[in-house]
């Protein structure tokens, strides 16, 4: 029986003189509008205060249990008289915002006077209010659920001896009221400084307070300081607890040579490690040979045991979720595990011997998959190479062929299957990008030198294949054990926006094959066909644009991008934690397998006894938000140094093309940076020109001239906003 808290002492008395839960609930039905609790007095002819102040106690008992909702706005409403959704408020500049719900395809619109009750990154309970025409549906804020407790980025101000801090963050569009503290005493104006909100501020008087817990830094920006302020922005957990220490400081250095025991010796083959030339950990090394019989290939790839170290609910463990993935940023990685762990114990430093999983395959001639098994083992890497190296004694570099004359055999192995990939191609319907990466040179102050555009060479594109088989391979072998699993999930493109890309498409004079359903091979023979095209790099971003983000996920729902019915991660558990996991399911059936074999004959399947599927899913959803988070957070620092760079260039002209056209100008890429700047078009003197948003483009009332995507223009650099992180150029005659 539910009981009302109230009901003592005092209040006991006036019980029976107000209406039951029936009776109100009964008359809140009857009526589909908010109600207040004056109405309810009225209803119930309650005139005396102490009634009023118990039937008040009986309503909040009443919110308690969930038969009613009290609003923001002091009403009281039952959930089914409404249509009502959960979400998460994504603020604007401009004051506005949007709701971004699970369950609705589209974000709801919360105008200016809703975003005065709450604020960016709140969690509340909302009624969706129908559009009358074709517009937008939007959202009446009922009460906050969940409210952002963020620390708040910004710079400090004092005015007619009144404090405040206004965030950096802009879609946190109010002024915080800063109470006085030992901070603020000799405090700069302009400096940038960290605000915590006060839990009580009254948000619809516009009078949010906070107090100022940390300071950042002056006036003056540099990368460190940009970095600062995106790891606190972003909320990325940056900071090691006391019992993640302690759990360091106890793991032993040394392997117990027990557990050499217990593990397949790899010693003897010569794996190598091949990243990039600034990479911090190594957590996978490969290795294949020439099947004796002509008829195909072995590859290995090994990958680092990190599960052994990382055992399930620890504190290392617990903090790994909380970060969910490594964030990297230009001179600095925040790892989502310590360095003793990233870069000592589980990284594949050459002649070291470290414990790995591995995943050793079978390949066909034409390199697909034949065969594979999982197993745990231990390998001493006999080398650690960049893909510049690689790809420079595949060319017959005389140098490095000279140095590395003892594994040259072996590293032309990895040539001869790389044929075999760029041949056939393993994912032959996938979706194919070249990923054309801007790269920056930093100078001793971290800051841009010098900018180049980075293209893969066939030694990443080998190394990527390696370990897209491993992931597939991981994949079959959970889905033959039926174990709960995060799923790396890539769904089709929603109807509107394939219809969309086809237009821009249209516009370029091209077109996307494969009907109302295109599948991934039609985009893939589309980017075939404009590989050559001086426009071919926009017209791929512009594809990316029109595909739906990668998320983690317990229900397999495949991956569209590699045109693959499932997918994984297993390829790197020191930094993405759905790989971490996944190694743990994979040696938990292992083990089944190697104890419980008879009863694996009957049954066809165990038991996982390591995961909920509730758990598996609330992980995937927080291991997505992660990983945007990360990227987020990169961009920021990314565009801060772009603006940086681009501040001594005012008053330069410059060529460049189209990348973006939104209602209020066109974005043009540099072609020598390839650094965007934004048009405005109320920069554009000569016409009045009309937003075409479903051909992207600008038209001219009179003159007729048009800006559309593609254009190649030349440009003057106007002004750059480092705190806005803009830069805006003009049309240049």
């Amino acid at each position: 029986m539910v009981v009302d808290t109230y009901q003592k002492n005092d209040y006991k008395k006036y019980i029976n003189r107000i209406p039951s839960r029936e009776s109100i609930l009964s008359f809140l039905k009857e009526h589909k509008n908010l109600i207040n609790q004056k109405k309810i007095e009225n209803k119930f002819s309650i005139n005396n205060q102490e009634d009023k102040k118990a039937l008040h106690f009986r309503l909040k008992a009443m919110e308690r249990d969930n038969q009613i909702i009290y609003t923001c706005n002091r009403y009281y409403i039952i959930s089914e008289n409404l249509n009502i959704v959960t979400g998460k408020v994504i603020g604007h500049r401009d004051g506005y915002g949007f709701l971004r719900t699970e369950t609705l395809k589209e974000d709801l619109w919360l105008s200016i006077k809703q975003m005065k009750l709450c604020i960016h990154g709140d969690i509340i309970l909302a009624r969706v209010i129908k559009s009358e025409k074709k517009g937008r549906n939007s959202a009446k804020v009922l009460k906050v659920l969940k409210p952002n407790n963020v620390l708040i980025v910004g710079r400090y101000y004092v005015e007619k001896k009144i404090k405040f801090v206004i965030p950096d963050d802009n879609r946190f569009n109010f002024k915080i009221f800063v109470f006085s503290s030992t901070l603020t005493k000799k405090l700069a104006i302009g400096s940038i400084v960290v605000v915590k909100l006060n839990k009580n501020f009254l948000k619809k008087k516009n009078k949010i307070k906070g107090i100022i817990v940390e300071i950042l830094g002056g006036k003056e920006m540099r990368t460190t300081l940009a970095i600062d302020i995106a790891i606190r922005t972003h909320s990325i957990p940056y900071l090691w607890p006391k019992e993640v220490k302690n759990q360091i400081y106890e793991i032993n250095d040394k392997i117990d040579q027990k557990e050499l025991k217990n593990r397949i010796d790899l010693r003897h083959i010569p794996f190598f490690t091949i990243d990039e030339k600034d990479a911090c950990d190594f957590d996978d090394a490969i290795f294949c040979k020439k099947k004796n019989n002509e008829e195909g290939w072995d590859l290995w790839v090994a990958i680092s045991d990190v599960s052994y170290y990382i055992k399930s609910d620890s504190p290392l463990d617990k903090e790994a979720i909380k970060r969910g993935n490594s964030v990297y940023f230009p001179s600095l990685v925040v790892p989502m595990l310590p360095e003793k762990i990233s870069i000592d114990l589980c990284s594949l430093n050459p002649y070291v011997e470290r414990l790995c999983v591995i995943c050793e395959m079978s390949l066909s001639n034409q390199g697909e998959l034949i065969k594979y098994k999982h197993y745990e083992a231990v390998i001493c890497s006999k080398g650690r190479f960049t893909y510049d190296e690689i790809f420079k004694i595949w060319n017959g570099d005389i140098k490095l062929c000279t140095k590395y004359n003892k594994l040259l055999k072996y590293i032309k192995n990895l040539l001869l299957l790389q044929k075999v990939f760029k041949k056939y191609n393993i994912s032959k319907k996938g979706i194919y990008f070249e990923n054309l990466e801007t790269k920056f040179i930093l100078d001793s102050n971290f800051k841009i030198k010098h900018i180049y555009k980075h293209i893969r060479n066939d030694a990443h594109k080998f190394i990527e294949s390696c370990m897209i088989l491993a992931n597939i391979a991981s994949a079959r072998f959970i889905k033959k054990y039926q174990y709960p699993i995060l799923f790396r999930n890539h769904d089709r493109p929603t109807e509107d926006s394939v219809k969309n890309f086809r237009m821009t498409l249209k516009e370029l004079g091209l077109s996307l094959s494969g009907g109302e359903v295109p599948e991934s091979v039609n985009y893939s023979n589309l980017l075939k066909k404009i590989k050559n095209r001086p426009d071919y790099e926009m017209i791929q971003t512009i594809l990316l644009r029109s595909m739906k983000q990668a998320v983690y996920s317990p229900e397999n729902r495949g991956h569209f991008g590699l045109s693959l019915s499932s997918y994984v991660h297993f390829t790197s558990p020191i930094r993405r934690y759905p790989d971490l996991l996944l190694h743990r399911v994979i040696k938990n059936i292992l083990f089944e397998l190697n104890n419980y074999k008879k009863d694996f004959k009957k049954n066809k399947s165990f038991k996982c006894n390591l995961y909920h599927i509730n758990d598996i899913k609330n992980i995937g959803i927080h291991c997505s938000m992660t990983e945007r988070r990360a990227d987020e957070a990169n961009r920021d620092v990314m565009d801060w140094l772009k603006c940086d760079f681009m501040e001594k260039k005012i008053g330069n002209i410059f060529t460049g093309v189209v990348s973006n056209v939104v209602s209020f100008g066109f974005f043009v890429r540099l072609n020598k940076y390839f650094i965007d700047g934004l048009v405005r078009i109320d920069s554009l003197h000569d016409d009045y020109y009309y937003f075409d948003p479903v051909r992207l483009k600008f038209i001219g009332k009179s003159t007729k001239n048009i800006f559309r995507l593609g254009d190649t223009l030349k440009v003057k650099v106007v002004s750059v906003n480092l705190h806005q992180r803009k830069i805006e150029l003009s049309l240049y005659p």
